[in-house]
């Protein structure tokens, strides 16, 4: 005959998979393949732009670049959500989209603006640290397993920026490459091992 499982074992396992469940149902998982991903396409566009017959282009080459990432990242974290039920609630996915779009927009703002006074070699240095402060805010809203990670990636790609306000402009396209493809390629195998182990 079986001895009675005490009361309180059943409540604490039962109180641990509410908060686990909580906690899992207000954060967002974040696959480290869209990071990788992001990053190939940012060695990409490191590559091309540093042609020297493409490089007045690097501007026209880095928004292409960032529309196919923006694309194919929102796409495998859209299937993500999709995968993990965030779909069906979309309390998470609002929650990441309201933390990592302002800053997005701020930069795209901020891109027009400097183009069109001429000051396209600040351009770099306001991505990188405006993505860096997106890719922050949106941390906090991340799984706590991967939330640590994508903290410093962000705080990264800040300092990047910084670099980029204080470098000559003929290392912009090296920069941006060690924060789009670098960056995005280190720290999304990084997210896919934490994410599995």
């Amino acid at each position: 005959m079986q001895s009675p499982i005490p009361i309180e074992s059943r409540a604490l396992g039962t109180l641990a998979f509410i908060r686990a469940s909580i906690e899992s149902s207000g954060s967002m998982a974040v696959p480290g393949m869209a990071g990788i991903t992001m990053g190939i396409i940012g060695f990409v566009a490191t590559i091309v732009a540093s042609v020297p017959a493409a490089a007045p282009y690097w501007l026209q080459i880095w928004l292409v670049a960032a529309a196919i990432a923006l694309a194919v990242g929102g796409a495998m974290m859209a299937r993500e959500a999709a995968q993990s039920g965030h779909a069906r609630y979309l309390g998470p996915v609002r929650k990441f989209l309201l933390c990592l779009c302002p800053a997005l927009l701020a930069g795209a703002a901020l891109t027009f603006v400097l183009w069109r006074v001429g000051g396209t070699n600040l351009i770099p240095g306001v991505w990188l640290l405006l993505y860096g402060c997106a890719v922050l805010s949106a941390s906090t809203v991340t799984v706590p397993r991967t939330m640590k990670l994508i903290c410093i990636m962000g705080s990264l790609f800040m300092l990047l920026g910084l670099l980029a306000f204080a470098a000559v402009p003929g290392t912009h396209t090296l920069i941006l490459g060690m924060g789009f493809g670098a960056l995005h390629t280190i720290f999304g195998i990084l997210i896919g091992r934490a994410s599995h182990g």
